[in-house]
């Protein structure tokens, strides 16, 4: 058997062992967050079926599988079916190059950050498409509202993340781990401002409350997604949480050292403390606080997070230039 088959095929096997791990873990964090949300309410959350209603988001899917896929009429057909194509795309090619241990990555580019930036920049997209393809006000209002926000809070998220290459000397994310393994710091502690930059504009790029401006219910229906139903309604759930496990798994790798840790667990039992850690705090605070106001969002962006991590950019630069 030839060199190259072998490497297609376990490029296969690693392709279906993602989009497993992607949809078990959307099902069970759906689970996780109505069992979040309810303890929060003070009231039991999903209970009925399975063992702590473990297996009611099962028991969702398989409705929605079976639902009837509808296109509205006066929509743009080819846009509509696309849509929630390229939003899961874009979640899932994030996964590529991020490294759960030294030996867990399915490919290590030497530039991983700007692959990661150029991969989730097609969500911008998809939400447009969906948007306008719908041909329904509320689906636009919603679209642009969330191209709005996206687009406002890719800069500071940008100045955060650029700081954490400048201390590595790497755009790699694995290199990025061992950076912080020679500091002896994780970058969290060198940082602090840059994190709370990050956490802020990854929870806006995430549209987690109290950020989700494109699906405030009160005012837009269910934002750019209002005409979807069925499976394609699915996939864009199943994207917003395959998106939040990644933003925990960069958060873990850019700030709070990956897979390091005390020897008393693996490297993989450290980096998913880490990744699980961020996506229920994420949890947290979209149960916890009311949604704020277009204008505070944007405010909040342009005016406090972009000066802010101006200003982190700048301290990190004089920290590698003088103990670097």
């Amino acid at each position: 058997m030839s060199g190259g088959f072998v490497n297609v095929i376990w490029a296969l096997v690693k392709a279906l062992l993602v989009l497993g791990f992607i949809l078990l873990n959307a099902l069970l964090l759906i689970w996780a967050e109505r069992k979040v949300a309810g303890h929060i309410q003070q009231r039991p959350g999903p209970n009925r079926l399975g063992p702590f209603g473990l297996f009611q988001t099962f028991a969702d899917a398989l409705k929605l599988l079976f639902k009837e896929d509808v296109i509205p009429a006066a929509a743009d057909r080819v846009l509509f079916v696309l849509a929630p194509i390229v939003t899961f795309a874009s979640g899932v090619l994030v996964y590529v190059v991020i490294p759960w241990t030294p030996d867990i990555v399915v490919r290590d580019l030497n530039i991983g950050l700007i692959y990661v930036a150029a991969a989730s920049s097609f969500m911008v997209i998809s939400f447009l498409m969906a948007g306008w393809s719908s041909n329904n006000k509320w689906s636009l209002l919603g679209a642009m509202r969330s191209a709005a926000q996206l687009v406002s809070y890719e800069v500071p998220l940008a100045l955060a993340v650029v700081s954490t290459a400048i201390l590595a000397g790497s755009l790699s994310l694995y290199d990025i781990v061992q950076a912080q393994a020679e500091w002896g710091v994780w970058f969290i502690v060198l940082q602090p401002v840059g994190w709370l930059v990050f956490l802020i504009a990854t929870l806006v790029e995430l549209n987690r409350g109290p950020f989700d401006m494109p699906e405030s219910e009160s005012e837009l229906v269910a934002g750019f997604n209002t005409e979807y139903s069925g499976m394609r309604w699915a996939i864009f759930f199943l994207t917003e949480y395959a998106s939040l496990t990644a933003a925990g798994a960069l958060n873990a790798i850019l700030f709070w050292g990956g897979w390091l840790g005390p020897s008393f667990l693996p490297p993989a039992a450290w980096m998913l403390i880490k990744v699980y850690g961020f996506v229920f705090f994420a949890m947290w605070i979209r149960w916890t606080f009311p949604r704020i106001r277009v204008d505070h969002l944007m405010g909040m962006g342009w005016k406090v997070l972009i000066p802010a991590g101006v200003v982190q950019l700048l301290a990190t630069s004089a920290i590698v230039l003088i103990w670097g």
